[in-house]
């Protein structure tokens, strides 16, 4: 029966301790190698905006260790371009020459790496001018109040209008800014919700200010109203008497509860004008109200025509 024979310890020690060896003296060689590093732009000019980002990687050849090499692959540091000094090419097209960001580059290298070349030579920019401008806010709404109430006052928007910041070409286009929809029913008290503003479609470079505003609305029950007023005769000649049955004339308005007991018969100025009768040859004036308060809603007036007769 044959015995197998065992390797001894020591070999495998040796394998290990040679192959370290072998490792710390390939890497201790110097190579010329390609890496590929992540870049950013930096200092681009205040009043200019990057519309598409450019390349966002750039391939260096380097020359360093083996050890240095692995460690610049592993790190993929981000290489900062300095895009201050931008050439035009024409109109919004812009480019950097990358012979002139040489020791930039090299500066952001580990010591011991030394940049031997950089595959691309020029780095393309769509910068356009950046602009900004205030644009209105227009609600979508869709109320539905609770029969017998409705608003006070229109529903207000905090804030109306906001600061808007982007590619002059795109700021341009934009006259107003939409919000997300607000959907209320049987409403009969105020209401106060936060709605979003919508980002333009396609304008993603576009920045605003703010990213919500508040919309209030004061509700009240409403009801209606009557108010007997006396009326004026406007442009009746020195000469001519107009006789009349009724001094007063009946006015039925729409009013919020809150301000019923502010209406009172001076609060309504209503008026007729006898030579617009007359030119027409009509035997009646007709009542028109020049004053009313800006709380009264849905004013009427009886009768609608007032009866005259002229005394010789």
């Amino acid at each position: 029966m044959k015995t197998s024979k065992k390797i001894p310890k020591t070999f495998f020690v040796f394998v290990v301790i040679s192959f370290f060896i072998w490792l710390l003296i390939t890497f201790s060689k110097e190579y010329v190698t390609e890496v590929t590093l992540p870049v950013q732009y930096s200092n681009i000019p205040q009043n200019k905006l990057l519309q598409k980002a450019p390349i966002k990687e750039l391939n260096l050849s380097i020359k360093a260790t083996g050890f240095k090499i692995a460690i610049t692959e592993l790190r993929k540091k981000i290489i900062t371009i300095d895009a201050s000094k931008l050439q035009q090419k024409k109109a919004n097209q812009y480019y950097i020459l990358t012979r002139n960001q040489f020791l930039n580059i090299q500066k952001q290298l580990m010591n011991g790496v030394d940049l031997q070349e950089i595959e691309k030579d020029t780095i393309n920019l769509n910068i356009d001018e950046l602009a900004s401008k205030y644009v209105a806010l227009k609600p979508n709404l869709e109320l539905e109040y609770h029969i017998g109430y409705d608003l006070l006052n229109e529903v207000s928007i905090q804030p109306d209008s906001i600061l808007i910041s982007g590619p002059s070409s795109q700021i341009e286009s934009i006259s107003q800014l939409e919000l997300e929809n607000l959907t209320l029913t049987d409403i009969k008290s105020d209401f106060s919700h936060e709605l979003s503003i919508l980002q333009p479609k396609d304008l993603e470079n576009i920045k605003l200010t703010t990213s919500t505003v508040t919309i209030n609305g004061s509700v009240d029950k409403f009801t209606e109203g009557t108010i007997n007023v006396p009326f004026t005769i406007n442009n009746l000649p020195d000469n001519v008497n107009v006789t009349i049955l009724n001094e007063e004339i009946q006015i039925v308005f729409v009013v919020a509860l809150s301000n019923f007991n502010e209406v009172s018969k001076s609060s309504f100025k209503v008026e007729c004008d006898y030579e617009m009768s007359a030119n027409n040859d009509l035997s009646y004036l007709i009542p028109k109200i020049t004053l009313k308060p800006s709380f009264v809603r849905s004013v009427k007036l009886y009768p609608s025509k007032i009866d005259f007769l002229i005394q010789k």
